[in-house]
């Protein structure tokens, strides 16, 4: 992950949103659909990649903003 770029992640039980680099979560959430959503916001607003995890700490989705930025041309 560049710096700056957002990850959503599972830790104590919460969904927590953080810009790489910081120490601490910038946002905490009970449900991941929430998480997700502030963290997608967050990363709209910065113009950077929204990293998504799962609960075991894999990557499960990565999508850039503004989509113009992807350097992979696939839909969906």
């Amino acid at each position: 992950m560049a710096k700056g770029d957002i990850e959503t992640y599972h830790e104590d039980g919460q969904w927590k949103n953080r810009p790489e680099g910081n120490q601490r979560a910038s946002t905490a959430h009970d449900a991941k659909a929430e998480a997700e959503a502030a963290g997608r916001q967050m990363a709209i607003e910065r113009d950077v990649e929204h990293v998504i995890k799962k609960k075991d700490g894999t990557i499960g989705e990565k999508n850039t903003y503004p989509r113009s930025r992807d350097p992979r041309q696939i839909k969906g």
